[in-house]
């Protein structure tokens, strides 16, 4: 079997990256923006160089290290991934992606290959969503998918508005909608990324060719009450937002279980405020995860849910309930599926195909160009954990598709 990418140094890469983490010994926190989100991106940068690309960040923060093609007027391959992360989170999650590129980089520069159109590597912001919410934010920035203005005004759990995260990182936010690419600007976009699921191991694979990625629905409820003293405000003449919200949360799973249709529901994440152990809540916010693979699914499970917040309120509380985002289920390029199909059968590798359940900036760019997804096996299946693992030996299986992929997109010719 023959193997291109250099296992070990992807494993150098990879750790030299998760040095650049608010969280070390804890799982792996680099929130968009932030101190080690600035130093992960000048060890990119680093590397990019090194391996023989011009890099430029452009006007929102995403990295991108450019390989000149014969015919540089041509619309480039794109290839990468994100580099933000969940709190306490593992060190594959995307950032595999972003290295998966950047040894890709380094073989060309290596074997001395010249690509006819150009390639573009990037490092992605705010996939995750975990500072500003909403996830998959460079995608969707960068494909027009995002009111640039009320972009701005984003704002992270401390109350820092996006424009101003922005300008103490270095950017100049009046500039941010520079990140837009037109229509035909992409050739192809290529991402690699771990399961996070158990299937590949359980299976024995090598890899998978995603050929759709499931719908996607996120909202965020906020129920407000009237703070008291726990100790002298009689339960009847209370106006608690906590119970409000619990009241929610017991029944939103049962929603999903009764839709089935192969629909999940999570609720991950929850503030009670203002937060002290003798004081009654006054306002709770929590977001719903909701995914599926067919649309009217998703669609009809976030109406379910958002009317079981609303009822929750009941008369004593107000509820707003917003939809963050609602993203389809997307269909990749078949074209782009039967490309890498057929190099994961040249290579060997032991290979299907799969559905994903997981959002990535692929399905955002999947109606952009045409979009090729693929993925490697997941340790246990555990993924936004400190646990999160993927030998280097795996990596390297799905960096050489996607190598061989882009050779042929490019119109790279070698004997191997």
């Amino acid at each position: 079997m023959t193997q291109f990418s250099d296992p070990q140094r992807l494993q150098v890469l990879i750790d030299g990256l998760n040095q650049f983490n608010a969280t070390p010994d804890k799982g792996t926190t680099r929130l968009t923006y932030s101190p080690e989100f600035r130093q992960a991106s000048d060890y990119l940068r680093g590397q990019m160089e090194a391996a023989g690309l011009t890099v430029r960040e452009d006007a929102v923060g995403n990295l991108i290290g450019r390989l000149e093609g014969r015919q540089p007027d041509l619309a480039p391959v794109l290839i990468g991934s994100h580099f933000d992360s969940v709190p306490n989170g593992g060190k594959f999650d995307g950032q595999a992606g972003v290295i998966a590129g950047i040894e890709i980089a380094f073989q060309l520069k290596e074997r001395g290959l010249t690509p006819e159109r150009p390639v573009e590597f990037i490092a992605m912001i705010e996939e995750e969503g975990t500072r500003f919410g909403g996830g998959l934010l460079a995608s969707r920035i960068m494909t027009g998918k995002v009111d640039m203005a009320a972009l701005l005004d984003y704002a992270d759990d401390d109350g820092i508005l996006f424009r101003d995260a922005m300008q103490d990182y270095g950017l100049e936010p009046s500039k941010a909608h520079e990140a837009v690419r037109q229509a035909g600007s992409v050739h192809a976009f290529l991402e690699l990324h771990i399961e996070q699921g158990p299937v590949l191991e359980a299976s024995g694979d090598d890899v998978a060719i995603v050929d759709r990625i499931v719908g996607l629905g996120q909202l965020k409820a906020t129920f407000h009450g009237q703070a008291g003293h726990a100790g002298t405000t009689p339960m009847n003449a209370r106006r608690d937002a906590l119970v409000g919200a619990v009241t929610a949360l017991a029944q939103l799973p049962d929603l999903a279980r009764t839709i089935g249709e192969d629909a999940v529901l999570t609720v991950g994440k929850m503030e009670v405020h203002p937060g002290g152990a003798n004081v009654i809540p006054d306002r709770v916010v929590f977001t719903a995860d909701i995914r599926a693979p067919k649309e009217n699914v998703v669609r009809a499970l976030m109406d379910q849910a958002h009317d079981v917040i609303e009822r929750a309120g009941g008369n004593d509380l107000s509820v707003d309930v917003e939809q963050q985002i609602f993203i389809s289920p997307v269909p990749l390029s078949a074209q782009m599926h039967e490309r890498l199909q057929f190099h994961a059968n040249k290579l060997g590798l032991k290979s299907r195909t799969m559905v994903s359940g997981a959002g990535h900036d692929a399905m955002v760019m999947a109606d952009f160009a045409p979009t090729g997804l693929v993925f490697v096996p997941s340790r246990h299946g555990i993924s936004h954990a400190p646990e999160e693992w993927t030998d280097c030996d795996q990596l390297a299986k799905g960096v050489d598709v996607l190598f061989l992929t882009l050779c042929d997109l490019t119109e790279i010719s070698f004997t191997h």
